[in-house]
């Protein structure tokens, strides 16, 4: 009789356990469509937000494109024949996906465009996001800083621009926020761009490429610096585009004390370039902690999917061409070698040892 009572025992806490299993995988499958592995923080992203998903309750499908547009779409379409009930989506190409999402708004599921805004669309429920013309705004503000520091006597300063992808919604943002700062020096003549390329459409770097922006500083060198002019600084919107400029740079004989780096900015904190930064070769970082954003993205999939109503912070900024998105933005914060050790390291986002 013990023996029967033991089992009988067993075999309700065994099926107590698999209830509890399934209750907690029974909230269904959430998309995620990143981008690339190319770039650190994408897969960061992908982790965390998985992470965040799965400890909610969902099945998770995380997919990567490697920049592939119809792959993108192959994979969402793919999500949305498996019945997700949520789509989190950091699009290659934010104007292509407007038939898969109409498809998914079909089937019933949401939307959110995770940190690039899908454009074009009626079907996108939500964008979660860092405040990006602040980002902008903090790397010209840096790079200036450095300019002041490290070339007070010599303006005025020669700079070259460089912007993201132009297939990037926020690549604009950030290109907006830097001149918003940069532009009244250029008028007033304390800062002068030698190649003559300003704008979006002259300085933007498809797919966020180290190697196409390694080969425009190569020929913007040539064909602008060989008189023996210096260049001072660099605006570079994005740390695996600074690791490109700063090979460029390297090339030339720059990184020496008789021809001192240029002022160099980035974004994403990227280990690389934390270590350049150590190093006196890139100045500057914007840190953007991933792990913030994919917490209030997994929130704020959870409360749509529960029929509640998720924390927006912004509904006027991001207009997609079709509507204004309901957005969550979240603040940036510069980082240079002053600081990098209390907020990336401090934070725990890199480990202290990972940047010897």
């Amino acid at each position: 009789m013990k023996i029967i009572k033991t089992l009988v025992g067993a075999l309700a806490l065994g099926l107590a356990a698999m209830t509890f299993g399934a209750s907690a995988q029974d909230k269904g499958i959430v998309g995620i469509a990143m981008p690339t592995k190319s770039s650190l923080r994408w897969i960061s992203d992908g982790n965390e937000l998985k992470a965040a998903l799965e400890a909610k309750g969902y099945t998770v499908d995380l997919q990567y494109a490697e920049d592939d547009i119809p792959n993108q779409l192959t994979q969402i379409e793919g999500m949305v024949t498996k019945g997700a009930k949520a789509l989190v989506i950091a699009s290659i190409d934010g104007t292509t996906l407007s038939q898969v999402l109409q498809q998914a708004k079909d089937s019933g599921a949401i939307t959110v465009a995770y940190d690039r805004l899908i454009r074009e669309s009626p079907n996108v429920d939500y964008y979660t996001t860092f405040d990006n013309f602040k980002v902008g705004v903090l790397q010209a503000e840096s790079l200036v800083k450095g300019l002041n520091e490290r070339f007070a006597d010599q303006k005025p300063w020669n700079v070259e621009l460089f912007g993201g992808s132009p297939d990037d919604n926020n690549a604009f943002f950030f290109y907006d926020g830097a001149m918003s700062v940069l532009q009244p020096m250029v008028d007033k003549g304390e800062i002068v761009v030698k190649s003559g390329q300003l704008g979006m459409e002259k300085v933007g770097t498809l797919r966020w490429d180290a190697a196409v922006a390694q080969a425009r500083m190569d020929n913007i060198l040539s064909a602008n610096y060989s008189d023996g002019s210096r260049v001072h600084g660099v605006l570079a919107p994005y740390d695996g585009l600074s690791r490109g400029i700063i090979s460029s740079l390297r090339g030339v004989g720059y990184g020496t004390a008789d021809q001192p780096w240029p002022i160099i900015t980035g974004q994403d904190a990227e280990t690389p370039s934390v270590k350049a930064i150590i190093a006196d070769e890139q100045y500057s970082t914007v840190f953007k902690d991933t792990r913030e954003l994919a917490k209030v993205t997994a929130n704020l999939v959870d409360t749509a999917l529960s029929g509640g109503k998720p924390e927006i912070n912004d509904e006027k900024t991001y207009n997609n061409g079709v509507k204004v998105v309901p957005s969550y933005l979240l603040v940036p914060v510069s980082v240079d070698k002053s600081n990098y050790e209390q907020i990336v390291v401090g934070s725990g986002y890199i480990k202290a040892e990972d940047l010897k």
